[in-house]
């Protein structure tokens, strides 16, 4: 769709196409190819419509963008819809995102789940196990002027934009278990390779910001949050360690918890079924 500056917002949809609205915001770095097994999807009766971020697949980049933008664009892409009211579901580093519309549109947004997400930098504990790359990240990206983390993104990153497939066996090889397990099955193979092949095919430029985003503060309180926010977290999640999501937990006085010994960064593929019906349960 074209956004009121002229910007592209690309978007997808799954599931039931007339059924309960359920905006999905993928990782960092995903498309809007991204997605939890449609056929949970339209068993619920849910139309998922996931969203290429700025800089993503084919969304326009957008210079300087912070994260309190991302609302702006989803309340224009559900005013398209003619989608009054809607649910939002975000995973890793489309968590913080999910968020910041709970916080910005309170009478659009009924409820919210964040699954396997990243949280601010203060909450990492420095204990917490968590891959190499996300740790240099959320503890020094914040000092780097944005043309160096540019260059950093690109010399980090380039080998694994251009053959995605072959990066995802070496994650294979390092990630906890589930997540091995999971990423040995095709369908989630082939999920995530299209994803990624679409994310990076306008280059690492929307990678590189978003990532630089996530390192620095959101920009809105976690505790004037008054959306009912659903909080799913595997213990064994290397890639954003369960410290973030008890952080976030404690923080926002309307979330529940769910953090499950044994799984991982992606277990959105394994327990879609609870997480939907525990965001759209009516609220307690």
């Amino acid at each position: 769709m074209n956004l009121i500056d002229g910007r592209q917002l690309a978007y997808a949809q799954y599931g039931d196409l007339t059924g309960k609205p359920v905006f999905f915001f993928h990782g960092t770095p995903g498309s809007r190819f991204f997605h939890p097994p449609t056929q949970i999807t339209s068993k619920f009766g849910v139309r998922l419509i996931t969203v290429d971020r700025p800089g993503y697949g084919s969304s326009t980049f957008q210079p300087d963008r912070k994260i309190t933008d991302w609302p702006k664009d989803i309340f224009q892409l559900a005013d398209s819809l003619g989608l009054d009211t809607f649910a939002i579901a975000g995973h890793s580093g489309g968590g913080p995102y999910v968020l910041a519309c709970a916080h910005a549109l309170p009478n659009r947004v009924f409820s919210t789940v964040t699954i396997s997400s990243t949280g601010p930098v203060e909450a990492i504990d420095p204990s917490s196990e968590i891959s190499a790359i996300n740790r240099f990240g959320f503890k020094f990206g914040r000092y780097f002027p944005w043309p160096i983390w540019e260059i950093l993104i690109y010399s980090l990153f380039h080998k694994r934009s251009r053959d995605p497939w072959k990066d995802m066996d070496q994650q294979a090889k390092n990630r906890p278990q589930a997540d091995s397990l999971l990423m040995n099955k095709p369908e989630i193979r082939n999920n995530c390779f299209h994803s990624e092949v679409e994310a990076f095919r306008p280059g690492l430029r929307g990678f590189a910001w978003d990532t630089r985003l996530l390192t620095r503060p959101w920009g809105f309180s976690l505790e004037e949050i008054r959306v009912p926010v659903k909080i799913w977290h595997g213990l064994a999640d290397n890639q954003a360690p369960v410290s973030m999501a008890s952080y976030l937990s404690k923080k926002i006085s309307t979330s529940s918890a769910r953090l499950i010994p044994g799984e991982a960064h992606l277990l959105l593929f394994k327990y879609w079924e609870e997480i939907l019906a525990d965001l759209l349960s009516p609220p307690k």
